[in-house]
């Protein structure tokens, strides 16, 4: 198989780790963050000017309607080094068929705009990358997950890393055992599944 199977990356998410890939790399390699970074599963703080933006309505947010266009946009020109490779886009591309990876995709005017990708395993969903295009659209595509998220009753949203954007959303910075804790806590959970459909984020 050109890359890891789906039991090898649900595996390594089941005990904490998540993978990235480098050009060259004999292997998909597997890894933590210290701190580890999670939004919250509940109650998602959208900032005012991002409601306001929201409000007007610019935006349709659907799951599930483009998922390999939305590995294509993460993949491409990203300035934080290129770990979403074409084998590991496979890899999530086998996990989207068995029903564990997805998208939330913001749509404007019929164009794709933005978006981002995560696994959901049990009561864990991850956000692994985004991307967008427009203004808003990853606001629109990230303030969907989080009604995604809580609607099905996922006990933990894993976003790995935090940064300037997702702090804005309320992410919060856990030690790695603290996570576990958590993600035991989530494996237990038994949220709803998730079907592809629009999602209202006004």
């Amino acid at each position: 198989m050109d890359g890891p199977s789906p039991e090898e990356m649900l595996q390594a998410y089941l005990l904490g780790y998540f993978p990235m890939d480098e050009p060259g790399a004999a292997e998909v390699g597997y890894y933590e963050c210290d701190p580890r970074a999670v939004l919250p599963s509940r109650d998602l703080r959208v900032p005012r000017s991002v409601a306001r933006a929201l409000r007007r309505g610019e935006y349709e947010v659907h799951v599930d309607r483009a998922f390999d266009r939305v590995l294509a946009g993460c993949a491409a020109d990203r300035d934080d080094g290129v770990w979403l490779t074409p084998r590991l886009m496979r890899a999530y591309e086998r996990l989207h068929t068995l029903g564990h990876a997805h998208s939330v995709e913001a749509w404007r005017g019929g164009e794709l705009a933005g978006g981002l990708f995560g696994v959901a395993l049990r009561g864990l969903f991850t956000s692994e990358s985004m991307f967008h295009r427009a203004p808003d659209a990853g606001h629109a595509a990230l303030v969907g997950a989080g009604r995604l998220v809580a609607d099905h009753g996922f006990a933990l949203w894993d976003i790995q890393m935090a940064s300037a954007h997702t702090r804005r959303f309320g992410a919060e910075e856990i030690p790695p055992e603290e996570y576990r804790a958590r993600l035991d806590v989530a494996l237990g959970a038994s949220p709803r599944p998730i079907t592809p459909g629009r999602r209202d984020v006004g």
